[in-house]
């Protein structure tokens, strides 16, 4: 597997990706500004959605159990899954029993993380994503790289070639002849399906409710035109109450794609009831982990607020620059960098948390305020204790400690650097000293701050003996 820096450079030089991000993100960035702006206590709004998440995960064995007891007295069957193999275990054994043959999915990101699709796949069960974005990427062969856009790394020529091979639509394919042919493909999909899969955005204790947030009808679809409904949930999305549940989806909509309210909020409570026409005759419930409880126990139990807007991948300048790709992971971005080690350990994602500049723009996007620079710090102390950060460093570090108790050692090293930087040659721009050695990659597009010929206490010194002077 590459690593980070490699799948970073590469995506650096990828044009059509910088091209697709560009306009992509101001547009998120934009639309999420101006949804808060206008409302009079919309910063309030965050703060009391902030305490609901708070409040919620404090108490979360009890919620998960109402919740539980709740879905139960409305018809759904509810499982418990631990890991990822269990929740894929749970959806085939489900899937075979009933002799399930086509599933049709809702966007999910939870399917994503325990890779649901393979599992299915290899049960011989046909899979559709009904999501525009992640048809696309399903009949690319691609992964999705934004949690609300899957397909912001692609550009409209890219749809539009694919549509071409896979659909016949014309090269030149506009956008409402794109989305046509997808609808008619997806449309016999929805009619021939047995089982229809969905994740949840939020799921309410005091209802036993399911809640779907999307701008298209396909999860409308799902939930109601298969006879069979099963929702992947992560016992984090819990919400005690419906009112609560109105608090955040005010800032879910607006965070996430600037809208006051998204196109469709679906809440979905139980099978399909005798004087109803439409509507699944089973809903089964499958409350995930997978890492989530560990989390929950740890510095980095606030990662969980996350109500997955993608607010902060849109203001991130690692993200805006390299993509969602380019993490290896199936959550990127800012959140991605935490989430990920958080639910699957630190040792095989060590290299995420050195992907932000610690600007601090992902807590100010927030809707509910997660203190994101906080935890990376404590990853990369955590990765740093554990022997992942380079040799180099390391020697480094404990060169630079062991000088700064010898404070003529000190002074000298600083005065041998201060002379030496002249020796250096220039960088291709010519505004600064090309840094040899592992840190040439940042003088390669960084000012690297030349070091004063006199320290600030040789400067002291003599500002102090100056003044001294009769």
């Amino acid at each position: 597997m590459t690593s980070f820096d490699q799948r970073c450079e590469i995506a650096l030089q990828d044009i059509p990706l910088q091209q697709a991000l560009g306009s992509a993100m101001d547009h998120f960035v934009f639309g999420r500004l101006g949804a808060f702006s206008a409302l009079p206590h919309g910063e309030a709004l965050r703060d009391h959605a902030r305490t609901i998440r708070a409040n919620t995960l404090t108490r979360l064995d009890e919620h998960l159990l109402a919740f539980e007891a709740s879905a139960l007295a409305n018809g759904s069957q509810v499982y418990w899954a631990s890991d990822a193999a269990e929740a894929c275990d749970l959806v085939v054994r489900i899937a075979k029993a009933e002799s399930v043959r086509k599933v049709v999915k809702s966007k999910s990101m939870l399917t994503e993380e325990v890779r649901l699709n393979d599992a299915l796949e290899t049960a011989g069960i046909h899979v559709v994503e009904t999501d525009l974005g992640e048809y696309v990427v399903q009949l690319s062969g691609d992964h999705p790289s934004h949690i609300i856009a899957p397909i912001v790394h692609k550009r409209l020529e890219d749809v539009a070639e694919l549509f071409h091979d896979e659909l016949g639509t014309p090269l030149d394919a506009t956008i409402p002849v794109l989305t046509t042919a997808a609808r008619q493909a997806l449309r016999h999909a929805f009619i021939d399906a047995d089982m229809g899969i969905t994740g949840a955005n939020f799921a309410v204790s005091e209802t036993g409710s399911i809640v779907l947030v999307t701008n298209e009808g396909n999860g409308r679809f799902v939930t109601t035109t298969p006879r069979i409904h099963v929702a992947l949930v992560g016992i984090e999305r819990l919400v005690p109450t419906l009112p609560e549940l109105g608090t955040l989806l005010q800032v879910l909509a607006r965070s996430a794609t600037g809208q006051p309210l998204s196109s469709y909020t679906s809440i979905v409570t139980g099978p399909r009831r005798s004087v109803e026409e439409d509507g699944p005759e089973q809903v089964h419930i499958i409350l995930v982990d997978n890492g989530r409880t560990d989390a929950l126990k740890g510095e980095l139990a606030e990662m969980l607020y996350c109500i997955r807007c993608g607010a902060c991948l849109n203001v991130c300048p690692v993200y805006r620059n390299v993509g969602g790709h380019a993490y290896g992971s199936v959550y990127p971005g800012p959140m991605g960098i935490v989430v990920t080690p958080a639910i699957a350990g630190l040792d095989p994602w060590h290299e995420l948390p050195q992907a932000s500049s610690l600007c601090g723009a992902c807590t100010e996007a927030c809707p509910v305020r997660i203190d994101i620079p906080r935890m990376l710090l404590n990853l990369r102390a955590e990765s740093v204790d554990r022997g992942h950060a380079p040799r180099w460093l390391r020697l480094g570090l404990q060169a630079y400690g062991w000088a700064a108790v010898h404070p003529r050692l000190f002074r000298l090293g600083a005065k041998i650097a201060s002379l030496g930087q002249h020796l250096m040659p220039r960088t291709k721009q010519g505004w600064t000293r090309h840094v040899p050695g592992p840190l040439a990659g940042w003088t390669d597009s960084r000012a690297f701050p030349p070091l004063a010929g006199r320290s600030f206490s040789e400067r002291w010194e003599k500002k102090t003996a100056r003044s001294k002077d009769p």
